[in-house]
């Protein structure tokens, strides 16, 4: 619906909104903040909420063969703070159910954002907000039911093919690829299947967003947290963090913790390393229950992506606790194997 940008003018920084209007792409200016820094992380997250709250609008839910819509029950959030409890909530669809968690994330960074500026800019963003939201419904109206725009909208066009985001090239989770792959997960599965999967998709992102590691992988399309340091080197552990998988076909129906090693293929003729490896479960911690956030994320504070932290764990007997995390090895499936010799 609309691109946020920022300008230099006159010793503040101003942010603009741009626009498509009767007469083509249009700007206005939405307010002024007086640092460069506070404006750019303004514009971030009005950018994100703009698409998060337009691209599902954009989009044919074709999970059932069908072309049904998305619902729109999110853009109460843009302008009712009561409401934003309801992003966080819904079994709607795994995709869905992920942008939504995106808006809130984006609403909750505007707030930090602008939590120091002078309440006339504020005003004004609030004002932007209910603009978006306002013209998005009015353009939904028109679009579902042939009812014209009120005297009142400021004319912003939406356009259903092509809309007017900022999206591309940063905005992961938004694009159709990313739709039809979390689509794909939970094809086939029961209500029950698919609300298992969607509380799985928030309790890994609470956890991947709380967690220090930076070398942990967020897998959306496999429902897993992955740490995984180094697949060539001497110590080859890695360590992922599996949440059920919405379609019991797919034989994951609990949650689990898993440590494997990578075993090199061999290298071919006219290759001087191994290009490509298999790798090999040593042990499972299979939970009877689905685990809290800080449990996750204390596991994978402490994994941190270091090979040594993995291989202590990987000696670990069933019976016993991973060392320092409340995870108990229920099963092992390989020996642990043999340090090799770092080569300099």
């Amino acid at each position: 619906m609309t691109i946020y940008s920022q300008h230099p003018n006159r010793g503040k920084v101003q942010i603009l909104a741009t626009f498509r209007g009767p007469i083509g792409v249009q700007s206005s200016t939405v307010t002024s903040v007086d640092d460069e820094a506070t404006a750019t992380k303004i514009v971030s997250a009005l950018n994100r909420i703009s698409a998060c709250a337009t691209v599902p609008l954009c989009c044919s839910d074709r999970r059932h063969g069908g072309f049904e819509l998305y619902p729109n029950e999110h853009l109460a959030a843009l302008t009712d703070r009561d409401a934003r409890s309801t992003l966080l909530v819904g079994t709607h669809s795994l995709w869905y159910e992920h942008v939504k968690l995106l808006l809130h994330q984006a609403l909750t960074d505007l707030d930090r954002s602008t939590a120091s500026v002078p309440a006339p800019v504020k005003t004004a963003i609030t004002a932007e907000l209910e603009k978006e939201a306002r013209d998005l419904r009015d353009a939904l109206a028109e679009y579902t039911e042939g009812i014209e725009p009120p005297s009142s909208s400021s004319g912003r066009e939406w356009d259903s093919d092509l809309p007017f985001v900022l999206f591309g090239g940063g905005f992961e989770g938004l694009s159709e690829s990313d739709r039809d792959r979390l689509d794909r997960l939970e094809l086939g599965a029961t209500e029950v299947e698919l609300a298992e999967g969607v509380d799985g998709m928030r309790l890994l992102i609470d956890a991947y967003e709380q967690c220090s590691n930076r070398e942990a992988r967020l897998i959306l399309d496999d429902l897993n947290i992955s740490d995984d340091p180094d697949p060539y080197g001497p110590d080859r552990f890695f360590l992922d963090v599996l949440a059920p998988l919405p379609n019991s076909e797919l034989d994951r129906t609990g949650w689990t913790v898993e440590l494997g090693w990578w075993e090199l293929d061999p290298a071919d003729d006219d290759e001087e390393e191994p290009s490509s490896a298999s790798g090999e479960t040593v042990l499972r911690c299979t939970m009877p229950v689905p685990p809290d956030a800080s449990q996750l994320v204390e596991l994978l504070n402490l994994s941190d992506g270091q090979p040594e932290q993995l291989r202590a764990w990987a000696a670990t007997p069933v019976g016993r606790k991973l060392a320092g995390t409340s995870f108990v090895v229920t099963k092992r499936y390989t020996d642990l194997p043999e340090p090799e010799a770092k080569v300099h």
